[in-house]
């Protein structure tokens, strides 16, 4: 707009006739425009400058907050990661600390069973010294567990081949374990025969069922006899049905004819 008025100016000027200060205010008017112009053109510039600037540095700090945004969301996730981890952990421990306590109590619980198995009753200790010379000739065999204790005898050192009549190193045997047995309380005695699978081949014992039940009672009777409670006592027979291995070999049959002598606890807690 101002140009404009500045050429108009100038054009009047050079068109009419005009004094020389008329002339002079003019032609100073159109320079206060020109620079006005000037200045205003510059100033603009310096603004679009300015403005060019300013979106620069916007841009910039749009730049780096979007950085700082994703630096945050890393370590956000980072501590999302850290803190799920460390429940995990914690989780972790509480369960390693619960099985911790439990294999503490099983362990607990292992020994006092093993100790309970190891411990000998009395009764075992008196019998084991009665009979420590039979033991030793193999003659006897002694075992305990679980509050059940046994005594094997072979049958060849209480009967001869087919009877049921207990022999005399038989009946020093019984005799010593008879001993050892009038004193226990709240047991029951129970006296076991078995035999091999060899048949008897009929006479007074028809089956080994017959002959492993005489044996029994006669080990009864001598136990009886030597002064242990009646009560106390019973007989089974189980003829060749419990071996303790296969009736394969002349070593085996062995094993397998015997009498046991089982003490257990008893229902009535005599």
């Amino acid at each position: 707009m101002r140009t404009r008025l500045v050429l108009a100016a100038l054009v009047a000027l050079s068109t009419g006739c005009v004094s020389q200060g008329k002339f002079n205010e003019k032609a100073l008017e159109a320079e206060g425009l020109t620079k006005n112009l000037t200045d205003e053109k510059a100033a603009r510039t310096a603004a679009e400058a300015k403005v060019k600037e300013l979106e620069e540095k916007q841009a910039a700090l749009e730049q780096e907050k979007t950085a700082l945004q994703t630096r945050l969301d890393a370590s956000e996730n980072r501590l999302t990661t850290a803190a799920a981890e460390r429940r995990a952990l914690e989780d972790k421990n509480a369960q390693l600390a619960a099985l911790n306590d439990e294999l503490g109590r099983n362990a607990k619980k292992l020994a006092q069973a093993k100790e309970e198995l190891e411990k000998k009753s009395s009764e075992y200790e008196n019998l084991a010294q009665s009979l420590k010379q039979e033991i030793s000739d193999g003659k006897i065999e002694l075992s305990e567990m679980k509050g059940r204790m046994t005594v094997q005898l072979k049958d060849k050192i209480l009967f001869a081949s087919g009877s049921a009549r207990v022999g005399k190193e038989g009946q020093e045997a019984l005799t010593k374990i008879a001993d050892a047995l009038k004193t226990v309380q709240g047991r029951i005695v129970r006296v076991e025969g078995h035999t091999d699978d060899v048949p008897t081949g009929g006479g007074q014992f028809p089956t080994n069922w017959e002959l492993s039940l005489a044996r029994a009672m006669a080990v009864v009777r001598s136990l009886q006899d030597a002064g242990v409670d009646p009560t106390m006592l019973s007989a089974a027979g189980y003829g060749q049905y419990q071996p303790l291995v296969p009736n394969d070999t002349p070593e085996h049959k062995s094993q397998n004819r015997r009498i046991e002598i089982v003490l257990a606890p008893s229902l009535g807690g005599r």
